[in-house]
């Protein structure tokens, strides 16, 4: 059976080849095994089991807790021509009732349903008499209690599987799923661990920034200026906070909609629409927004504020390029939001998880600050252990100068100490530059020692300085009504003269992706059709399919069928009007040369060679004994890029160190640890052994070990 699925996949969805995983998880599926799929965002989970679904006699039963990711996938089902629907709390008893009349009927190859739906005796007495061949079980990890977004509801699901007549396949999708939440979702589902595909976490087209010490509102309309062609969310942690963002966006006239559980369902409906059509750019939203939207034109994610745990944020963030063209996933840091986070995790009912989400929240913390690759970071949380810098993360890319600014440092410490740290950025910033408030001379600042140490600079400036000291963590905030500040044990060593700070230039905005005409006008033409058959616009086509038409400039029914993303149904449906909008278009433009494909022109090796390059560089430094930190600081680069670059070499033959980079105090260590784990895995290495010691150093030694041997 298994021959059919390539071109069930060429003639309806109009790919010639398989996703990586997407294969190994249809054959599995289709020879009758529980299987288990863990792929990132936007990978193509959903092909795993719309393509057995073809297959298999029968309904495939879907079960999603994703109102919204029902009707779009249904949507875009019926578009190419398969019988699809989704039965949930948007419809009315009615409805609900025709629906499973038709699916009784076998109407449907594909039933999306809430899992809520499993608590009706009715509703299961139903799914009995219909055939059921797979149930796929979406966003899986909500299953364990272990997960970040636990549903009760879901625990019905194998009992539902338990009740059927003929026991159907089991498949399990999820994205974020950490090895403990796998391992459970296995037992609940009844799926043995070997039948595990995960095609690994990074997300290639997404490049991951973290951006703390500056101003987030101006960063933010910055961001949105240079980017108001495309498509993006904006994430805030509270009600109130996408409220006051979402009024303060529409002043600048961008085109906004907001989203949260505070609306009514009418408005948070409305609201989704409009996005979804792109009839708004910019949804700013609580985490509450997002979950299943299918939408795969989203080009930026900016999290406004620290989410609660890595895996909220990688879901959140991956809802960026789901159509596989390059996005950008910012998250806009500031210790506050530590505060904010804390106070909603301690809202929580369940009172047994708080130290578990506290620790979670941690982790999160700790990757606002990390100095190394970012992408490695969030995958070494999901368990990858051999993973390599990204070199497109905003910490690999870092070439900004380094400043330093101990001085000022000082000086602005200094200040909130004489000022008796009970007051708030704004006065202190006043204090600083020589204000003559009304409050800094009543209070009696005006003679201090501090005021006007720094009249040189703007109070705004001032204000966005104390916010890197914040950042960096020399500066602490009290909670309370009015939060104030006070100088940390950190800061107070920079005071003593025991360290120095250094401060990079301002990170500057970026435009996501260059304008091209053609695809303007193509974007044009699908949002016509759109508008006309009230579906979104993505569902049409996705901007990789418009890209990849620029890029080929396709004329001809032929040449328009090779365009990835087009079927035969969408050439029949589709294929005039885009054919006819681009020969109308050349015509009108003889000289045009579409940006994208320049792109696609330049030769890979040129980047190749550049990385090579570099990793030279990096061993130059070596030779002449500075350390990885010193190195890491002459080359502007990540820790974790040097690192990279010295395996490498060491690879290639050049003679590196190995006495500077494996401390000799650590070589017995590592050898009773590698003799008890073996040499297969580096993570049972690495729990025998000290926190200090890093993957970095295991890798050198085994390197070492294996070319001594």
């Amino acid at each position: 059976m298994f021959e059919k699925a390539l071109p069930l996949l060429e003639s309806y969805f109009g790919y010639s080849a398989f996703r990586k995983g997407q294969e190994q998880a249809i054959h599995s599926v289709v020879a009758g095994q529980n299987t288990i799929c863990v792929m990132p965002t936007g990978g193509g989970k959903s092909i795993c089991y719309q393509i057995p679904a073809l297959i298999l006699p029968g309904t495939t039963i879907v079960i999603s807790p994703l109102i919204s990711l029902m009707k779009d996938q249904v949507d875009a089902l019926t578009q190419i021509g398969i019988p699809a629907t989704f039965i949930n709390s948007s419809l009315n008893f009615n409805e609900a009732n025709e629906r499973m009349r038709e699916a009784k009927r076998g109407k449907y190859k594909l039933l999306y349903i809430a899992p809520e739906r499993l608590e009706s005796y009715d509703f299961l007495e139903d799914l009995n008499q219909m055939e059921i061949p797979l149930v796929a079980v979406d966003e899986a990890h909500c299953i364990s209690q272990w997960g970040h977004d636990f549903r009760p509801s879901y625990r019905h699901i194998q009992q539902m599987i338990d009740s059927l007549p003929q026991r159907p396949n089991v498949l399990a999708l999820t994205a974020t799923a950490t090895p403990r939440v796998r391992e459970d979702i296995c037992h609940l589902l009844n799926i043995d661990e070997r039948n595990t595909i995960i095609t690994g976490f990074e997300r290639e087209n997404l490049s991951f920034s973290v951006i703390k010490g500056q101003d987030r509102v101006k960063y933010l309309q910055d961001y949105l200026k240079k980017n108001d062609k495309e498509a993006g969310i904006i994430y805030a942690a509270t009600r109130k906070n996408v409220d006051q963002l979402y009024e303060r966006l529409r002043k600048e006239n961008i085109n906004v909609a907001r989203y949260h559980a505070g609306m009514g369902d009418v408005d948070r409906a409305r609201e989704q629409e409009r996005f979804l059509e792109d009839k708004a750019s910019v949804m700013v939203a609580t985490s509450a927004f997002g979950m299943g939207i299918d939408k795969s034109n989203i080009r930026y994610v900016l999290h406004y504020q620290l989410p609660k745990n890595m895996e909220s944020y990688y879901q959140e963030a991956g809802r960026a390029g789901r159509d596989g063209l390059k996005s950008e996933c910012i998250l806009l840091y500031s210790p506050q939001d530590v505060q904010i986070q804390r106070f909603l995790i301690d809202q929580s009912i369940d009172r047994s998880r708080i130290t578990q989400e506290l620790e979670k929240l941690q982790q999160m913390v700790d990757y606002c600050h990390t100095e190394n690759c970012l992408q490695e970071f969030i995958l070494n949380y999901f368990g990858e252990e051999e993973t390599e810098p990204c070199e497109r993360c905003g910490n690999c890319t870092d070439s900004r100068t380094r400043i330093d600014v101990t001085k000022e440092a000082q000086m602005t410490m200094s200040c909130v100490i004489r000022m008796g740290q009970r007051f708030g950025k704004t006065l202190i910033a006043q204090v600083l530059t020589g204000s003559k408030n009304k409050k800094v001379t009543e209070l009696g600042f005006d003679r201090l020692s501090t005021y006007g140490i720094m009249k040189d600079q703007g109070a705004k400036e001032v204000s966005d300085f104390i916010e890197f000291l914040i950042s960096q963590e020399l500066i602490a905030i009290e909670q309370g009504q009015f939060p104030t500040l006070y100088v940390s044990q950190k800061g107070k060593d920079i005071l003593l003269g025991k360290e120095q700070v250094f401060r990079r230039e301002t990170v500057q905005v970026k435009q996501v992706s260059k304008n091209d005409p053609l695809f303007e006008e193509l974007r044009e033409v699908r949002k016509r059709i759109a508008e006309t058959e009230k579906v979104p616009p993505f569902v049409i086509f996705s901007d990789a399919a418009l890209k990849d038409m620029c890029a080929k400039q396709s004329k001809t029914n032929e040449e328009f069928l090779q365009v990835s993303g087009v079927g035969e149904h969408k050439l029949n449906k589709y294929g005039l009007e885009f054919i006819q909008a681009i020969r109308a278009f050349l015509e009108g433009h003889p000289d045009y040369q579409s940006e994208i494909q320049i792109e696609s022109a330049i030769p890979k090796k040129t980047a190749k060679k550049a990385v090579t390059d570099s990793h030279l560089e990096t061993f130059s430094f070596h030779q002449k004994h500075l350390s990885i930190k010193e190195i890491a600081e002459q080359r502007e680069l990540a820790i974790s890029t040097v690192e990279s670059h010295l395996l490498q070499c060491a690879q290639q033959g050049l003679d590196v160190d190995f006495s500077s980079l494996v401390p000799s105090e650590y070589i017995p260590l590592l050898e009773k640890a590698v003799e008890e784990a073996g040499r297969e895995r580096l993570k049972p290495i690495k729990e025998l052994l000290p926190e200090e010691v890093s993957y970095f150093i295991i890798k050198v030694f085994l390197y070492y070990l294996s070319k001594n041997k």
